[in-house]
């Protein structure tokens, strides 16, 4: 398969990498990869698809949020997670499925705080719900038998360090696991899926 990996030089796109290495990947991001894109834009989007050529599989580790504790949350705060991380994937699908052969798939990120709270984590909260409703419903639309789920990972065990505050109680999976994920998603026949861990 031809697999387009969006976010492919974070934490989470270098295990997808490997994870998928079997197949033949164009990889993106913002600073490094085969293509630069910028998932706030799309014109940067479409570039990116023009640049890629036809695709079997599409998979996104992408997309910013902030967090702020409530009180001080701004329209400006919230716009950050709902242009990148939201419509960011919401225009990968878009405009990706023209770009995706038949029977292709999409493969997006999601996260635990779309249906388990934290502090702070409003945006994030906001974004991941709204992005694992979105992925139940395109797919009952999505044309040619193409497919789309979402990865929704608690924090990593590799992150830890930084975001591990945070998630008090919350028990960190590797991001090795969210990896067999994408496989499991890209490689499978399931469409309309969130895949907790």
């Amino acid at each position: 398969m031809k697999i387009l990996v969006v976010g492919a030089s974070g934490t989470l796109g270098r295990a997808v990498v490997k994870e998928l290495s079997a197949h033949e990947l164009v990889t993106a991001s913002r600073s490094s990869g085969d293509i630069r894109v910028d998932m706030r834009d799309a014109g940067s989007i479409r570039a990116m698809f023009e640049a890629a050529g036809r695709l079997d599989a599409v998979v996104c580790t992408a997309g910013k949020t902030s967090f702020s504790p409530l009180a001080e949350m701004s329209e400006e705060k919230m716009k950050v997670g709902i242009g990148d991380k939201l419509m960011g994937q919401v225009n990968l699908v878009l405009e990706g499925t023209r770009h995706l052969n038949d029977g292709g798939s999409f493969t997006l990120i999601s996260g635990v705080l779309g249906y388990d709270f934290i502090r702070t984590g409003t945006n994030a909260s906001l974004v991941n719900g709204a992005l694992q409703s979105f992925v139940r419903a395109a797919a009952i639309e999505l044309p040619r038998g193409i497919r789309i789920n979402s990865v929704s990972p608690t924090v990593f065990v590799e992150s830890m360090e930084h975001y591990g505050p945070f998630f008090p109680g919350f028990k960190p999976v590797p991001v090795a696991d969210a990896a067999l994920a994408y496989r499991k998603s890209v490689e499978g026949l399931q469409t309309g899926q969130v895949y907790c861990m």
